[in-house]
C-alpha cells in the first residue's frame, strides 16, 4: 500500500529533476548563442514550461537574444509581450519595431499585427492608409482576421475609398473558414440592408444564425429580431425568446427590454411580470430609456413586484431626462397620488442616479 504512494512521488521527482537538468541544459546552450536554445527558453519562462516558473523578464531576455540573431519566431513571440504588456510593461514602439523585423522575413502574423497597430494609432499616429497596406498583404495570403479587418475599413470608408461590394467579398472570405463570428455578423448585415449584395433576408438570417451559434450577442438579437418580425425565416415567437434570452445574457440591453416585453404580454413564452420586472430592471440600470420608462409602469402598477410611487416616480424622471415623450404626462399623473415628501425622495434619487458601469455594479443594484 505505501509503496503504490511511495512509486509516482519518485517517478514525479524524478521527472522534475530531468526538467531542471533540462532547463540548465537549455540556458547552457543559450548562453552559448544558440538561438533554437534561446528562443525554447523565452517559451518556457513566458509559458510556465519544463520546470520554468513564468517570468516575464527571462522570456523577454532570452527571446530577445534570439530575435537579434534573425530568428523571426522569436522577434514575433517578443513584439506579442511588448503589444500585451503579458508579464512585462506595454510597449507598442518596441513591438513595432519587432512587427516589422518579422514582417520583413515574411511572417504573416506579424504583418498583420501591424496593420492593427496603424490601425489603432498604438504608440504611432494613426494611418488608416498603412493599416490598409498591411491588412491587404495578410488578406491576400488568406488570413482570416485580415480579410475581416480589411473589409471593416471598406464597410467604413477607412483609407480606401467606401466600397461595400468588396467589404462583402472580403466578410463572405473570412466568414466560410469560420472562427470569426464577427465576419458572419457584418455579411449578414450587409444582406439585412442590401448594401453591397442584393437584399436578401433570408441570406441575412443564415449568417446571423452561424455567428448567433459561436455566442456573439448582437447576431443573436438580430436573429430574434428576424424570428420576431418573420422575416427572412418564419415567424416563431418561442424561438424569438430563446435567441433574445441569450442575448440578454450577455447584457445586451435591446435584447433584455424585448425579452421583458415578451414577459409582461406573454408572447413566446408563459407570461411572467417577475422576470419581465428582471429584465427590464437590469436594462434600466445600463441606461435602456424604454426599459426605464416600463420599469417605472411596473412600479406604478405593482405588477411582478410590489407598488412603490416613489419608485415609479423616479424612473419616469430618468426615462424623460432621456428624452422620452411620454414619462412627463405619466409622471405628472403619478404625482397626483404622491405626498411632498415622497415627491422629494424621488426627485432627489432620480437626480442622483446614473447608469452602471460594468458588470458587479450592475448585479449588485438588481439585488
Amino acid at each position: 500500500m505505501f509503496r503504490r504512494i511511495l512509486i509516482p512521488l519518485l517517478l514525479a521527482a524524478f521527472g522534475l529533476s530531468a526538467q531542471i537538468a533540462n532547463l540548465a541544459e537549455l540556458k547552457k546552450r543559450a548562453l552559448a548563442g544558440d538561438r533554437a536554445a534561446q528562443y525554447s527558453l523565452g517559451e518556457d519562462y513566458r509559458l510556465g514550461l519544463a520546470g520554468a516558473d513564468v517570468n516575464g523578464a527571462d522570456a523577454e531576455r532570452f527571446y530577445k537574444l534570439a530575435a537579434e540573431q534573425g530568428m523571426p519566431e522569436a522577434q514575433h513571440a517578443l513584439a506579442v509581450m511588448y503589444f500585451e504588456g503579458e508579464d512585462i510593461p506595454q510597449n507598442y514602439k518596441e513591438a513595432l519595431r519587432w512587427f516589422k523585423a518579422a514582417a520583413a522575413q515574411g511572417l504573416p502574423e506579424s504583418q498583420f499585427h501591424i496593420g492593427v497597430i496603424y490601425d489603432g494609432g498604438l504608440g504611432v499616429p494613426q494611418d488608416y492608409k498603412e493599416a490598409v497596406k498591411w491588412y491587404q498583404l495578410t488578406a491576400d495570403q488568406k488570413m482570416p482576421d485580415a480579410e475581416f479587418n480589411l473589409g471593416v475599413m471598406y464597410q467604413n470608408g477607412f483609407g480606401v475609398e467606401r466600397d461595400y461590394k468588396e467589404a462583402a467579398r472580403l466578410f463572405r472570405l473570412a466568414a466560410e473558414q469560420r472562427g470569426i463570428p464577427k465576419a458572419e455578423y457584418n455579411l449578414a448585415s450587409l444582406y439585412d440592408q442590401g448594401l453591397g449584395v442584393s437584399q436578401d433576408h433570408k441570406e441575412a438570417a443564415k449568417w446571423y444564425r452561424d455567428a448567433a451559434e459561436q455566442g456573439l450577442a448582437e447576431a443573436q438579437y438580430n436573429l430574434a429580431l428576424m424570428y420576431a418580425n418573420g422575416q427572412g425565416v418564419e415567424q416563431n415567437l418561442a424561438e424569438a425568446a430563446m435567441w433574445y434570452e441569450k442575448a440578454a445574457e450577455q447584457d445586451q440591453l435591446e435584447a433584455q427590454y424585448n425579452l421583458g416585453v415578451m414577459y409582461a404580454e406573454g408572447q413566446g413564452v408563459a407570461q411572467d411580470f417577475h422576470e419581465a420586472v428582471r429584465w427590464y430592471m437590469s436594462a434600466a440600470e445600463r441606461g435602456n430609456r424604454d426599459s426605464q420608462y416600463n420599469l417605472a409602469g411596473m412600479y406604478a402598477t405593482g405588477r411582478g413586484l410590489l407598488r412603490d410611487d416613489e419608485q415609479a416616480y423616479k424612473w419616469f424622471t430618468i426615462a424623460a431626462k432621456a428624452g422620452d415623450a411620454d414619462a412627463p404626462k405619466i409622471r405628472e399623473r403619478l404625482a397626483a397620488r404622491m405626498t411632498p415628501h415622497q415627491l422629494e425622495q424621488a426627485a432627489a434619487a432620480a437626480e442622483v442616479w446614473k447608469p452602471c458601469t460594468n458588470k458587479s455594479e450592475c448585479d449588485a443594484r438588481m439585488r
